[in-house]
């Protein structure tokens, strides 16, 4: 299943590439038909896209394709990880998010964790670009992803929820990775990563 989204992602990357470059009126009529064909093929593989929600995913971006990226902020107190409880799932993840245009990865880093738990944070290192593809991640979309794992320093002590999340805690690395984690945006082996990291004073940051 991975595999053919894979697939078909590269197939509406090359019409979507196409459109924007492609002159030739003849060749753009061929990227359209090749975007109808991810389309068709996506509507099967998800069994309950309508095709207003493909339109949505299809028409969300113009020009050349390129991945989409999740930064996480792993800030440790004690030798423990502060993790936010997700809203929607009830899961416990790193804080993070989508990184917004303006933003450096670094100031995305400090802002999520401001955002969903409470505290000001100063990022002092990269631990690790991951791709998800290749470290088989459970995809909720289609879109291809990059994951950048940072490690931050608490400047304050006063954490609370914010309006993604409903709990927040400082964990040590055994509690956590015996948590309902959502694993879309934090694996354990993640967890296992950036304690190694937290632990180490030459830390050469991962990446695929």
């Amino acid at each position: 299943m991975d595999d053919l989204e894979l697939l078909i992602g590269k197939l509406q990357a090359i019409a979507q590439s196409g459109k924007h470059y492609g002159k030739d009126v003849f060749d753009l009529e061929r990227y359209d038909q090749l975007e109808t064909l991810a389309k068709e093929l996506t509507a099967k593989l998800t069994h309950n896209a309508t095709p207003d929600k493909l339109d949505i995913f299809f028409d969300a971006d113009t020009g050349y394709v390129t991945p989409k990226v999740d930064v996480r902020a792993a800030t440790f107190k004690d030798d423990k990880i502060l993790l936010v409880r997700e809203k929607s799932s009830g899961e416990w993840s790193i804080p993070g998010g989508w990184a917004d245009i303006g933003y450096s990865a670094g100031e995305i880093a400090t802002k999520e964790t401001f955002e969903e738990a409470g505290i000001h944070t100063t990022p002092k290192r990269l631990i690790a670009i991951k791709d998800m593809q290749k470290n088989h991640y459970p995809k909720k979309n289609l879109n291809y992803i990059y994951k950048m794992f940072f490690e931050c320093i608490p400047t304050e002590d006063n954490i609370h929820s914010g309006v993604e999340t409903s709990d927040v805690r400082y964990f040590t690395l055994e509690d956590a990775l015996n948590l309902n984690l959502s694993l879309a945006r934090n694996m354990r082996e993640d967890f296992k990563m950036v304690f190694e990291c937290h632990h180490s004073n030459n830390w050469e940051t991962y990446f695929d």
